[in-house]
């Protein structure tokens, strides 16, 4: 791990998500979203039900969507657990179209109020688009 990048883990209950080296990571934070880079305070946060954009060192981006969780994040490294997760990359269309229709329910199913969940689905669609 270079000065440049940190180590990324996502867990929920079902096991591992992500794990691997990023640039950095934007989390949808339960007073707002926050991005962490290389070298970042360290600190510990509620995240509420969102996507969790990642752009991985090698310049390529992920995103996750969560209905709700933890982050501890440290200068080099960024450990989520979280109760579920859908990641919006696949290999085909047909694939990113699954994994969206997933995203969808997950966030109906979020019992979070202070999430406006309609703008949420709109953006998660705009961000599947990169992936």
């Amino acid at each position: 791990m270079s000065d440049k990048t940190l180590n990324l883990s996502i867990t929920t209950p079902q096991g591992n998500i992500f794990d691997g080296e990023i640039s950095y990571v934007n989390l949808p934070g339960s007073e707002g979203d926050f991005e962490v880079h290389p070298n970042h305070a360290s600190l510990l946060s509620l995240l509420d039900a969102g996507i969790i954009d990642i752009k991985k060192a090698d310049g390529s981006k992920d995103g996750i969507v969560i209905d709700w969780g933890y982050v501890k994040v440290e200068e080099q490294s960024v450990i989520v657990l979280v109760d579920h997760a859908i990641s919006l990359a696949g290999n085909s269309d047909s694939e990113i179209s699954k994994h969206l229709d997933d995203a969808k329910d997950l966030l109906d199913s979020a019992k979070s109020s202070s999430v406006d969940i309609t703008a949420l689905k709109a953006k998660m669609e705009k961000v599947a688009q990169n992936y």
